[in-house]
């Protein structure tokens, strides 16, 4: 059946061809809509483009016919904008009167439910908004069109049974082939029928046909730092194979995704000189204040942020205590930046560059949206690999959740991809408080 779908402002701040996403249905965009698109467009950085993309989408459709009489569009179905009566506004509970922006939408709604004959759904990203628009009796829903089912989303891991023949076979040859569908680049445990203590670790090769085996890890470590459970092994093998371009490591806190990364990335940039170089960074997202209140030029800005980096490069080189160093003695990150080897910096500076042989580590991005990591994406250059860190469960940004965010979005869209390789880690392995709290909290 054919319905009506009232749009909430959020909605094309998170997508802006959320407009021309509903299929055959027809879609109401409140006069309030516009004025708030015309304040959010000077905002800096996603949300602007986004408000600027929506009205340019709607300029477009202007081009066709009046707005407010409905534009057809492709599938069957149709773009209004709609004015909000003051009448409508004058029915609302006395808690919701006033002419807020929010208000003006569910009168909006009120009045499409009042004449229209399908059903009428108030679509918002705000929980609150859906909430009145429930107690008001609309039927209201979340923007769905790219959120992830948590409970269903790729582990990149995976047991499998098999006799004892195929595991001896496995390790005299380094390689098998088994009789069932897989990822590329999935990570398996073999196990023993006849003896489950009896196991071996391999990878699915890019044509998803051989099982072959793991990187050996050298005894020093990488960069000095060791897998400490089979989870890490796997990021270890995906982060340190050429042929993989994009690797995502999702899991919460103290699972060591950020440090694996950089270690791997040191590696290849400072010893093997596979990478031109490590160019690590995050998004500036506030929990508190945002980084224009913080003191000193832009370097300064930016250390409160880059701090967790920081603490990563002086556990992987052993200098976590500077209290008895000389006085112009620097930090190992300190010594790579200087050489060229080693570039931090908060996302911001990376749209519009083009990064070519590059190791490049994107930490916290869970924060990210759909459209930022694909601006990311396509900043890689010839020979450039994108490292996606991130936990789900810690977001700070306002217009994403856990499963609607960047990194989870990558992570289903790329589980086919021979070029990609994913490893869910949930074994803490930062402290035994750490681990507990992280469950128990």
């Amino acid at each position: 059946m054919k319905k009506t779908f009232v749009l909430d402002t959020n909605v094309l701040l998170h997508d802006p061809s959320a407009m021309l996403k509903f299929e055959d249905n027809d879609i109401i965009l409140p006069i309030a809509i516009i004025e708030e698109l015309d304040r959010f467009k000077k905002q800096p950085e996603l949300t602007g483009r986004n408000a600027r993309q929506s009205s340019r989408i709607l300029d477009g459709l202007s081009q066709q016919g009046q707005l407010t009489a409905g534009i057809p569009i492709n599938g069957g179905g149709s773009i209004k904008v709609a004015l909000c009566h003051g009448e409508t506004l004058e029915k609302l509970p006395l808690e919701l009167e006033g002419d807020k922006g929010d208000n003006a939408i569910l009168a909006v709604a009120l009045e499409a439910k009042s004449h229209c004959n399908c059903p009428v759904v108030l679509v918002s990203k705000d929980t609150n908004l859906r909430i009145k628009a429930n107690a008001l009796g609309l039927a209201a829903a979340d923007y769905e069109a790219d959120k992830v089912d948590l409970d269903e989303l790729y582990t990149g891991m995976v047991e499998v049974m098999v006799e004892t023949d195929k595991i001896e076979e496995f390790f005299q040859q380094g390689k098998i082939t088994l009789d069932r569908e897989l990822f590329p680049n999935q990570a398996l445990t073999l196990i023993d029928i006849a003896n489950p203590s009896h196991t071996a670790l391999g990878i699915v090769d890019e044509t998803s046909s051989k099982i072959v085996s793991p990187i050996p890890i050298p005894q020093g470590g990488i960069s000095r730092i060791n897998p400490r459970n089979r989870e890490q092994k796997f990021a270890f093998e995906f982060l340190l194979r050429d042929r993989i371009s994009l690797v995502t490591l999702v899991g919460k806190a103290g699972t060591g995704k950020t440090l694996l990364a950089i270690a791997a990335g040191l590696h290849q940039v400072a010893d093997q000189r596979i990478y031109n170089r490590l160019l690590i960074s995050r998004p500036v997202v506030p929990m508190g204040k945002d980084i224009g209140y913080l003191p000193g030029d832009v370097q300064e800005k930016l250390t409160p942020w880059m701090q967790p980096l920081y603490d990563n490069f002086d556990l992987i080189f052993g200098t976590q205590d500077t209290s008895h160093k000389p006085k112009h003695w620097r930090r190992g990150h300190e010594e790579l930046i200087g050489m060229g080897l080693l570039q931090i910096e908060p996302l911001t500076y990376i749209r519009g560059r083009t990064i070519p042989k590059q190791f490049l580590i994107v930490d916290e991005a869970q924060n990210l949206s759909p459209h930022e990591v694909k601006t990311i994406l396509t900043r890689a250059g010839e020979g450039t690999k994108v490292v996606l860190t991130g936990d789900p469960e810690q977001i700070d940004n306002p217009y994403v959740d856990a499963a609607s965010n960047g990194l989870i979005y990558v992570v289903e869209r790329f589980k086919h991809e021979p070029l990609a390789a994913h490893i869910t880690l949930s074994k803490g392995e930062r402290s035994s408080l750490a681990e507990r709290a992280a469950i128990l909290l």
